[in-house]
């Protein structure tokens, strides 16, 4: 089985670790909390995290007005400091709409972007092609393409990814699909995009078979534990990646109850009280019965991130 390529050898320094960040709100979801986002985004960078992707899914990307994402993505970068690269998310289902954005976060210093399969209109595969031309003709800067067909009713065809890997500026892909036998078929059909996974539940298993990290929601709790698994992973310690996914599973699967990102943000609240819960209509805080089985399995995956701490000389 061939090894994963070292993150260092990745372009860009995009791969390993990747936190899909939660947007912190502050009086009842009406306004960014700029505070609570500056301070997890270092503790982020404290504990381990390769990078970020900010007003994505997991950061309610959908219910930000435009210059919130532009807000969410400078008081990111500020607060990494160059220290990790920042991917703001400017996905929408109007092309216009994603050039716009993309043009925006190059011009505020994002790594790169990412841009989800357009919702909704739910456009052919030829649509989709010229969705993503349109983005990295009109932008020099990496982008990352994003596949979830259970949000967005559609996916991308592996023809279609062959094509979109001879565009200079599409760098990778990430697949939130969990499915690990697409890995084969999207690097035969594309070898030299990026692999990311988007599926914290299939993680070490998807970097074993060949991808280069995890845009993880998983990570805004347990960073310096995502961040070991993806390690291990890539330098060929399987039993190690599999032993703490093994660890973070009843985590995975109380986040998975209910939509993201409710449930990773009512157990973000419980670890960090700095951060609140508060959530964006028509998303709403999880039931009782969801919010204890969180609390609990966060009890467990602390004991496997402690086994796990961050680098040396990292901030609690």
């Amino acid at each position: 089985m061939r090894r994963p390529r070292p993150t260092s050898s990745l372009p860009g320094r995009l791969g390993g670790a990747l936190a899909a960040l939660v947007t912190p709100f502050a009086a009842g979801g009406t306004r960014l909390d700029e505070r609570a986002l500056g301070d997890l985004v270092a503790w982020q960078v404290a504990q381990g995290s390769e990078g970020l992707v900010v007003a994505g899914t997991t950061g309610e990307g959908p219910t930000l007005t435009e210059p919130e994402r532009a807000r969410v993505l400078r008081v990111a970068l500020e607060a990494a400091a160059g220290r990790v690269p920042v991917i703001a998310a400017t996905g929408s289902n109007c092309t216009r709409t994603s050039v716009v954005r993309t043009r925006d976060a190059a011009a505020a210093g994002a790594a790169a972007t990412l841009a989800v399969t357009p919702y909704y209109n739910r456009p052919t595969q030829d649509g989709l092609y010229w969705h993503y031309a349109a983005i990295v003709t009109a932008v020099d800067l990496p982008l990352l393409v994003q596949t979830v067909p259970a949000r967005t009713g559609i996916d991308l065809a592996p023809a279609t990814l062959a094509r979109l890997a001879a565009l200079p500026g599409v760098r990778g892909i990430l697949d939130s699909t969990g499915d690990l036998a697409r890995l084969a078929t999207i690097e035969r059909a594309a070898p030299g995009l990026l692999l990311l996974s988007g599926d914290d539940a299939t993680a070490a298993a998807f970097t074993i078979l060949g991808g280069q990290g995890c845009v993880s929601v998983l990570a805004n709790l347990v960073p310096g534990a995502c961040a070991a698994l993806q390690r291990a992973a890539r330098e060929g310690d399987h039993a190690r990646a599999r032993l703490i996914q093994a660890g973070l599973m009843p985590l995975v699967a109380a986040l998975s109850a209910e939509t993201d990102p409710g449930p990773v943000k009512l157990a973000l609240a419980l670890l960090r009280p700095g951060v609140s819960p508060d959530l964006r209509l028509p998303l709403v805080r999880p039931r009782p019965e969801t919010e204890a089985a969180i609390a609990a399995a966060l009890s467990a995956a602390m004991a496997v991130s402690a086994h796990d701490p961050a680098p040396a000389g990292a901030a609690a």
